[in-house]
């Protein structure tokens, strides 16, 4: 059973930027503290100086998820003083699509009444009820958008045309909770890769390590500093000298991907490793496979090696965790590389006897 809106949404915003080229946070409800008011105001595009409009962003702070809509005001007599605004979403899901479509909504009554009166009548009806209707301006249903859809909207095959054999360093570096930095100038395209980097690690479908939009700023980058593992998009080219950040870094606009020395040992590559990199290879180039099939085809190796590593456990107490029995893993007698990745993998699913 799906959790009911009531307890996904957090909260809608408005900015708006005038005539005079000043962005302002007009209106909020409920409330917003002044730390994410001032994030959201960095995220929108109207404070940015490059003057690029981004239709749609989204991302993460704190675990709390914004998804902020940006639209041109074009001859709305209700809206004579404004040349854009941003509706703000804040919610606890990883839902893109859903907010997208909801804010569209949204944007086409403001600009058409021009107060966010009206608006707040249609995030009610979202919030109580999970649905907005309106001839004119479209109709809403929150449990059109499930979760699973939204985990499967990226492109695996995408990915892996783009770095091919490579694409087992991100397998791997996402298997063993690693945190990987991806640059690219455009928000857009780290957006559509970052967010379908947790589908090779389906087994776990856990998109909170998603923070698919970071500004090297002090309280965002500590934020995410506090994060174990993580996938962070940067547009900003300065997060390359920022080695602090990441343990892979991948430039996307260069299709370059890089192995920081701290974790060198932990992601050597080795028979198993290439194997993997072949399945992805060979599933994500079948012309007859769909991104979900290959998501399965990666997510039944991955089993496998888990069964392999369950394998290696035991019980010591009735009531623990498995923990790895490292006599049981050294006597497999498995490649090095091979008995080093399923000892980090161990530790990385906390398997391992403190």
């Amino acid at each position: 059973m799906a959790e009911p809106e009531t307890q996904l949404l957090l909260g809608v915003g408005l900015i708006e930027k005038d005539s005079n080229g000043d962005a302002l946070w007009v209106w909020c409800y409920p409330s917003v503290t002044a730390e994410l008011r001032a994030l959201l105001l960095r995220k929108c595009c109207l404070t940015d100086e490059s003057k690029l409009l981004h239709t749609f962003v989204f991302g993460q702070y704190k675990r709390t998820w914004f998804y902020i809509t940006t639209v041109e005001v074009q001859d709305s007599p209700a809206l004579k003083k404004v040349t854009h605004f941003s509706i703000v979403l804040t919610a606890k899901d990883f839902n893109p699509e859903k907010y997208a479509a909801f804010t569209r909504i949204l944007c086409r009554i403001y600009l058409k009444y021009g107060s966010p009166v009206k608006m707040m009548e249609s995030y009610i009806a979202v919030l109580t009820k999970g649905i907005c209707q309106s001839e004119e301006n479209g109709s809403f249903l929150s449990k059109d958008f499930d979760a699973r859809k939204a985990y499967l909207a990226g492109s695996i095959k995408d990915i892996v045309s783009q770095f091919g054999m490579e694409t087992v360093i991100l397998y791997t570096a996402l298997m063993l909770k690693k945190r990987i930095v991806v640059y690219h100038p455009r928000i857009e395209a780290i957006q559509e890769f970052t967010r379908t980097l947790p589908a090779l690690v389906w087994h776990r479908q856990d998109w909170s390590i998603l923070h698919s939009y970071v500004h090297l700023n002090e309280e965002e980058v500590e934020a995410l500093k506090a994060c174990t593992g993580y996938i962070a998009g940067f547009t900003d080219s300065d997060v390359n000298s920022r080695p602090d950040l990441y343990d892979v870094y991948v430039n996307l606009a260069d299709s370059e991907i890089t192995i920081s020395p701290v974790v060198k040992e932990a992601m050597t590559m080795g028979k198993l490793h290439k194997e993997i990199g072949q399945l992805i290879v060979q599933s994500a180039e079948d012309p007859d496979k769909s991104d979900s099939q290959v998501i399965k085809d990666i997510s039944l190796k991955t089993k496998e090696i888990l069964s392999t590593l369950a394998s290696l456990t035991e019980v010591s107490d009735g009531n623990e965790k498995p923990t790895l029995n490292s006599e049981a893993l050294k006597q497999k007698r498995f490649p090095p590389a091979t008995e080093n990745f399923l000892f980090h993998l161990a530790a990385a699913e906390q398997m391992l006897k403190i």
